[in-house]
């Protein structure tokens, strides 16, 4: 079969179109990145040669000098970048050129709106990469030939964006990628060298491979070449961890980041630490400002870039960092793991484990320091990935107490939605004789505000954590105290509010008190045996209430049941629960109540009932299993 006979025209992926339509006219004024991206994809192509020629180190050849190279053709109008790395062959270049293999990508695009200025910080948490070639160039070529292939079997690979790209073999010399790209009209200053090595000298000093330009031949007077022009490394061709912490600018630290995570925007900090001793690794970890487009994918790739003695083993390494913590960004590099190790053999390392420990307690600290000196900062960084923070409790009981220093809540102290009230504030507020942080969870934070469950509370002026995301219930039942004091619900069980007061009260006081409770119950005793023969089916008891003060009643978990939210909660997720019986508590202050007292047709005591029951769950945001039924009973006790 002759080469031309293998050329194929295919068509991109309907989702690529799309992000090139959006991203050429979104990143127009920050086109200078294609450079940055293109760079950081041959730095990646020589790393995944490093790591194959382990295994193969034929694949090595006698081209072990590795590096970048930009050339710049200004009668042709073309800009080229090249690298000896590990290449590809037809199918990788249809699937890498012609595909978006990330997970999420329709629903990430999904989130465009139109708008440039938006869309382009959402393009940058995308990840733009190759694509970013068609920000400057009307058409692009890249000639590849994988490490393991024939000269005649290298692949060429054109397009010019127009929706279509064309894949023909050719031949190359040796292994390895160029990327040719022929310059828009507007685009020619990248033909500039002087403004190339510039943009080379601001996004790669810390890339550990030389990038290489033609500098200027010598001239004479006349003008005439006295001497050739020479190969020059434009960066510092450095591993940017490797270098002390002192040489390294901020500039710098910002640059590699995002070299590592693809992001436009500049991280919010970072922790660079060399650790000597019975292990060695160095590890850069970074706090992003913005979370990625699939950071709710707890399936998705994530992780950190693992190096072994600063040769590059693998992206996404998930074993160095808990899950509850897959936005942090950035490398290790140890000296005491093996070149040739694997995911597997990651599973199972005590090096692995200490590395993982320390690295994770390096990030909480990271947040710690960020919300003592920069609360405003934090608290930005909270809005965005405090639910995913809110993970952390159940995963990682070794961190509970530090995960729960870095909470944040909404509260009944401030009475608004935004989250900011931390465990410790709400302890340093608490009242003379409290032992307890209160909460309540609901749907919504309006749900949760004007619960009945917190009337009491609300009239005492005992402060209520107000929780209304999904996982908020999920992260409770595994975080039940702080700092020496229990966290309870107070939709659930049996209130004890009566200590926080007794020690100011007299005997007297204490004993008229009591004898008051006895009465009630006394009073009330007939109409609550009632009311649970009533909705013996629907509710395992009817009790008087000492935390309702406003509404007639609300619906209590026993001290050792899920609480209904909990249950709503685990049903979404797809668990089969069976339907608990919850407590009704009535208020026997209340006008509603006491005229039941009154009550002697059991037909309608029974209508009453339920219409109690179903007022107590549409209160606490539940569903109504009959909601018809509610609304006629509602209007025939109206009428009446």
């Amino acid at each position: 079969m002759t080469v031309e006979a293998q050329k194929e025209t295919l068509g991109f992926q309907a989702e690529v179109k799309q992000l090139l339509h959006l991203m050429v006219h979104s990143l127009y004024s920050n086109r200078e990145i294609f450079l940055r991206e293109l760079i950081s994809n041959s730095s990646d192509a020589v790393d995944k040669l490093r790591f194959e020629a382990l295994e193969k180190p034929e694949l090595m050849g006698s081209d072990s000098e590795l590096n970048i190279r930009v050339s710049i053709d200004s009668e042709a109008g073309t800009l080229t970048i090249s690298d000896n790395g590990i290449g590809m062959d037809r199918d990788e270049v249809i699937n890498n050129l012609g595909t978006i293999a990330n997970s999420g990508t329709r629903k990430f695009l999904e989130n465009m709106t139109g708008d440039q200025a938006s869309d382009s910080g959402l393009i940058g948490q995308f990840g733009v990469g190759f694509y970013s070639s068609f920000i400057v160039a009307d058409e692009v070529k890249v000639i590849t030939r994988r490490a393991d292939a024939a000269e005649d079997q290298a692949v060429m690979w054109d397009s010019t964006a127009d929706g279509e790209f064309t894949v023909e073999y050719t031949t190359r010399s040796s292994r390895g990628t160029d990327i040719i790209l022929l310059l828009k009209d507007d685009q020619k200053e990248f033909l500039d060298s002087w403004k190339v090595r510039q943009i080379i000298s601001k996004y790669a000093d810390h890339i550990s491979l030389p990038v290489i330009m033609k500098g200027e031949p010598e001239l004479d007077e006349e003008g005439k070449e006295t001497k050739p022009a020479e190969d020059e490394v434009i960066n510092k061709a450095t591993a940017l961890w490797t270098r002390s912490k002192s040489d390294i600018s901020e500039d710098e630290y910002k640059e590699f980041y995002k070299h590592v995570s693809h992001d436009f925007d500049e991280p919010l900090t970072w922790s660079h630490n060399k650790v000597e001793g019975k292990l060695e690794y160095t590890s850069l970890l970074f706090l992003p400002k913005r979370a990625p487009f699939d950071l709710w994918q707890r399936e998705a790739k994530h992780g950190l870039k693992l190096f072994v003695q600063r040769v590059f083993i693998m992206d996404d390494a998930e074993q160095f960092m808990p899950t509850y913590l897959r936005f942090v960004r950035g490398i290790i590099d140890s000296n005491d793991l093996p070149l040739n190790v694997s995911r597997e053999l990651l599973q199972d390392s005590k090096v692995i484990d200490s590395i993982r420990s320390a690295s994770t307690k390096k990030v909480l600290d990271m947040m710690k320091k960020l919300a003592k000196n920069q609360p405003e900062e934090y608290q930005a960084f909270w809005d965005t990935f405090g639910k995913v923070l809110k993970e952390g409790p159940a995963e990682d009981m070794g961190n509970k107490e530090k995960i729960a220093a870095l909470l944040r809540f909404a509260s009944t102290e401030t009475g608004e939605a935004v989250q900011n009230v931390a465990l410790a504030n709400y302890i340093e507020r608490m009242k003379e004789g409290q032992d307890k942080i209160y909460y309540v969870a609901a749907e919504s934070h309006a749900a949760a505000s004007n619960s009945p469950h917190i009337e009491i509370f609300k009239k005492k002026g005992i402060e209520v954590l107000l929780l209304s995301d999904p996982i908020d219930e999920w992260l409770m039942s595994h975080l039940t105290d702080f700092d020496g004091k229990e966290i309870v619900s107070v939709a659930r069980g049996a209130l004890d509010l009566d200590k926080m007061e007794e020690e100011k009260q007299t005997d007297e006081q204490k004993a008229e008190k009591e004898a008051g409770k006895k009465a009630k119950q006394e009073k009330f005793e007939s109409l609550t045996a009632q009311l649970t023969k009533l909705l013996e089916n629907e509710a395992s008891e009817v009790r008087l209430s000492e935390r309702l003060t406003d509404s007639p009643a609300c619906l209590v978990a026993d001290e050792n049941s899920m609480t209904s939210q909990m249950e709503r909660l685990m049903r979404s997720a797809g668990q089969e629960m069976p339907k608990s019986k919850p407590i009704l508590e009535i208020n026997p202050d209340h006008p509603l109540v006491s005229r039941l007292q009154d009550e002697t047709d059991d037909a309608v005591m029974g209508e009453w009932a339920q219409l109690l029951l179903g007022q107590a769950t549409l209160a606490e945001g539940g569903h109504l299993d009959d909601p018809a039924g509610f609304v006629r009973r509602m209007n025939q006790m109206l009428m009446k």
